[in-house]
């Protein structure tokens, strides 16, 4: 049996790219984002009664690796990519469907100049993702205390640090349209970014990021980031 899926609306991210986006939602509380109807579900009563809920459920597609296939054994990053599990038993991206879900926080709801849009933090998707459903978070149904997660049963932790040079700095208290920049920034690195392959590499490394519109440099010395620059992404 076969059926379409017809997408809901699309998610204007900060994370421009794959690299540097966390990897379960809400671990970078200063993520926001907003999910723009499509035309076909542009009106509010869609929404009606959404205020109600804190949290949300985004069903979405991973469409940047949907056409690339699935694999029924993956290597999960908490694991250091060096041990196979299923696919089913994982959130990868590489799965038959390529469907994807994410708990976030609901801000607010928007309808500007015609146009329904939710706000939302403690996003974990790329840019322009599509949306496939929505559904309210329920805590007494949703929140199960006593479950068991397997090889993720914790929060992932690293020690890494994050330091900004002074043009960093300066550039970040110049800009006022995201006043949570530097907390997000840094919450972003803590997460520690890099593929598990470069962790194991003694060498400072150097790395490059884009965050809404800036591109963000930054070197890697053992646990310590250092955010070399912030600038505005250069129009091609």
């Amino acid at each position: 049996m076969h059926f379409d899926i017809q997408p809901i609306g699309v998610i204007h991210s900060p994370y421009k790219q794959k690299f540097a986006i966390p990897r379960q939602p809400r671990l970078v509380p200063e993520a926001r984002a907003k999910l723009v109807f499509c035309d076909a579900f542009n009106r509010e009563e869609f929404v009606r009664g959404i205020e109600e809920f804190s949290h949300l459920w985004l069903l979405f597609r991973f469409h940047e690796t949907a056409d690339k296939g699935y694999s029924a054994l993956v290597r999960p990053p908490r694991l250091g990519g060096n041990e196979r599990k299923g696919v089913f038993a994982t959130r990868a991206t590489f799965r038959p469907n390529g469907i994807g879900m994410s708990a976030v926080k609901l801000e607010g709801v928007e309808y500007k100049n015609g146009q329904l849009a939710l706000l939302l933090s403690g996003i974990d998707l790329l840019d322009g993702t599509p949306i496939v459903d929505i559904k309210p978070y329920l805590p007494y149904s949703d929140a199960l205390s006593d479950a068991a997660a397997g090889f993720a049963d914790t929060r992932p932790q690293t020690a890494m640090t994050v330091a900004f040079s002074e043009q960093a700095e300066a550039f970040i208290n110049a800009q006022h349209t995201y006043p949570e920049l530097k907390a997000f920034i840094t919450n972003v690195l803590k997460q520690d970014p890099r593929p598990a392959y470069k962790k194991k590499q003694a060498s400072t490394q150097s790395y490059g990021m884009n965050l809404y519109d800036f591109n963000i440099r930054w070197q890697v010395d053992g646990e310590h980031n250092y955010v070399l620059e912030v600038a505005h992404i250069r129009a091609d």
